[in-house]
């Protein structure tokens, strides 16, 4: 399991208060909301601001993209990997 998935199944499991978790129970590629985790869209409120704080991505709610990002842990990864890299523009 790669660091920063595991960073973020601690968050999922910590910002959600899911003590009953474990990271090794969260299925990378499984959803995090409906039938995975079982998580709404309180939740997905919660886990942004988490995410924020943690690896200050941001998250808007017109973004059409963000049931793609929220999708499994493995798609939040992509998500964060590719935010954290991106050089400023000047």
């Amino acid at each position: 399991m790669s660091d920063l998935k595991l960073q973020i199944k601690e968050l999922i499991i910590s910002a959600l208060e899911l003590e009953d978790i474990k990271p090794e129970n969260i299925n990378d590629s499984a959803p995090i909301f409906g039938e995975g985790l079982g998580l709404d869209s309180i939740d997905a409120l919660e886990l942004g601001v988490a995410l924020k704080k943690r690896f200050g991505v941001k998250f808007s709610a017109e973004n059409a993209d963000n049931k793609k990002h929220f999708a499994s842990v493995d798609a939040l990864a992509a998500f964060i990997s590719a935010e954290t890299t991106r050089s400023p523009v000047l």
